[in-house]
């Protein structure tokens, strides 16, 4: 049967305004590397027979260069509301054990840490926040074009959406070891699937 999960996302990372990963750039953070959050709230989904449908999901990631070059470290937060049942299909989708789209960035990935729990909490709207605790706070106040709409990435090489919003984050988060500002964020809304169609993609 495969999977299926759609929603909202926030993300947030460590870099300048605006972050070259989606174009397979080099991180603008001064060392070179990103280290980024993000929060999914699944609004519906399923696994099988597994329904997903209200988990919010904390994502991390640590990429040393550009995103191609590989070497990611990448780990899954699940708000501790979760089932173990629910947290076991979340670990085989997001490792890319299911494909779909997480499958094909799954050889970028070097050291995928597994399935952690905490409070993870999301709120949306034009100017969505959340928070994973013993992370951090992610938050996005979107850039403006001279029209007043907000400014979107269409179309990326890489992305967690074909069309996101982009804007500035700010404060501080705990990721995967280091204590980085947040500078850079984006948000749009989500589907994936073991199927086609997906919006998640990297294209070398």
């Amino acid at each position: 049967m495969g999977y299926t999960i759609s929603g909202t996302y926030v993300a947030t990372c460590s870099c300048d305004l605006l972050c070259p990963c989606p174009v397979d750039g080099r991180p603008n953070h001064p060392e070179g590397q990103c280290w980024g959050g993000a929060v999914f709230h699944i609004e519906r989904g399923s696994l099988d027979d597994v329904d997903l449908s209200g988990v919010d999901m904390g994502l991390l990631n640590h990429f040393p260069s550009n995103i191609t070059a590989g070497n990611w470290i990448m780990a899954v937060v699940l708000d501790q509301g979760v089932s173990d049942e629910q947290a076991g299909a979340i670990e085989r989708i997001m490792s890319g054990q299911e494909g779909g789209p997480f499958g094909e960035f799954a050889p970028l990935i070097s050291d995928f840490r597994g399935v952690s729990r905490a409070k993870v909490t999301f709120s949306g709207g034009d100017e969505p926040t959340a928070t994973v605790e013993g992370v951090g706070d992610m938050s996005i106040a979107p850039l403006t074009g001279g029209d007043g709409q907000p400014t979107v990435v269409r179309n990326a090489m890489f992305g967690f959406a074909q069309e996101f919003t982009v804007g500035r984050s700010s404060g501080q988060a705990d990721i995967l070891g280091s204590t980085v500002e947040l500078k850079y964020g984006e948000t749009a809304a989500f589907e994936y699937s073991s199927e086609a169609g997906a919006d998640v993609h990297v294209r070398a």
